[in-house]
């Protein structure tokens, strides 16, 4: 690749201490995109306390390691000063974390500010190299493969905060755009395709498992239980049928939410697959935060929410739910897969000269 930071990451010179050694057991959270402000239109408003109930009760006491994957201060709208004072409580649990040696924090677009602060008090890292004993993950927020915020991003802050800030616009940023969204992804897709590795990465807001989002999941998943409805039968049948029309509804207003062309667009082309790339979301979704596990065995996309709030795919019925005790606060498990299984479809869909020079 072109990218010096995709080839940086696979050079044998890559930082030492940005590397996270799961192999042999420990649970990991990756997750992005917090863009903490000072109070006054403030993209985590919404999610603030749900977000610092679960890092604390569930991951803190969890004996977690956390990977904030960039743009976890919104430094392009506010000041860091600001930031502290707004959030506080949060700030004292990325310390216990970083206590334990248990942070992990990676600059992006929004954030990368946070290099030039001398007193600020974590590592800061361009990416992570996660070894998980089976197949190389990196995680980078994303950004670095859009030449607009490679380029621009000083120009992109300067108009943010004193013109779109005081006249209420939000942030901005590649999740809001279609077009730019499926490039960054793109651009993830193929160095991970190319090195036979995994990418997670942030940015663009969207969760991404196994380099499906949830458009092409949907299409996958109807084609599945339109498989097992001819061997159904009774409760099963029914509940099937009902199930494939939920989707079908979910498919359409995907469709008209997304308003763009791309949408009939894959990471992939017309080859199958490869599940190489994976997309934490964001902390500051609508109706809750997605975030991405690890375990030495497996990965998973979670989802948590206010109990009676979440997406309404969610409260069919389908997900098991747990609720942190004590809350109204809620996890469940989207998608789950185990290493080995990642691994093996990576190694026998993904880069192989041969496969490759035939099809050129």
């Amino acid at each position: 690749m072109a990218n010096t930071f995709f080839s940086d990451m696979v050079n044998n010179h890559f930082n030492p201490a940005a590397v996270l050694d799961i192999s042999q057991g420990g649970n990991v959270l990756v997750i992005s995109d917090f863009h903490m402000g000072c109070g006054r239109r403030d993209d985590l408003a919404q999610n603030g306390v749900l977000l610092m109930e679960m890092l604390e009760h569930y991951y803190l006491n969890g004996d977690w390691t956390i990977v904030l994957n960039g743009d976890i201060e919104e430094l392009q709208r506010f000041s860091l000063e600001s930031i502290r004072e707004q959030w506080p409580r949060l700030y004292q649990l990325f310390d216990k974390f970083n206590a334990r040696g248990r942070l992990y924090k990676t600059l992006g677009n929004h954030d990368e500010q946070l290099i030039f602060e001398k007193k600020y008090p974590y590592a800061l890292y361009d990416a992570v190299l996660i070894e998980t004993g089976l197949i190389p993950l990196y995680v980078y927020h994303g950004h670095q493969s859009s030449k607009v915020y490679t380029n621009y991003n000083k120009l992109l802050q300067i108009g943010i905060r004193y013109l779109l800030k005081p006249l209420g616009v939000r942030n901005i940023s590649s999740g809001r755009s279609p077009f730019r969204r499926f490039h960054v992804e793109k651009q993830a897709y193929d160095f991970s395709l190319e090195h036979n590795c995994i990418s997670i990465i942030g940015h663009t807001h969207r969760p991404l498992f196994e380099s499906l989002g949830r458009f092409e999941f949907i299409k996958f998943e109807i084609e599945r239980l339109c498989r097992d409805y001819p061997v159904s039968q009774g409760e099963d049948r029914e509940r099937i049928a009902e199930e494939v029309r939920a989707l079908r509804m979910d498919l359409g207003k995907l469709k008209r939410s997304e308003k763009r062309n791309a949408i009939r667009e894959s990471l992939y082309g017309d080859d199958l697959p490869v599940p190489c790339l994976f997309n934490s979301g964001s902390a500051i979704g609508r109706r809750g935060i997605n975030a991405i596990e690890l375990d030495r065995e497996k990965i998973s996309l979670v989802y948590w929410f206010v109990q009676g709030e979440g997406k309404k795919f969610v409260n069919r019925g389908r997900y098991p739910v747990y609720i942190l005790p004590g809350t109204k606060y809620c996890r469940t498990v989207l998608n789950q897969d185990r290493f080995e299984y990642v691994k093996a479809r990576i190694e026998l869909l993904g880069n192989v000269p041969e496969i490759n020079a035939a099809w050129d």
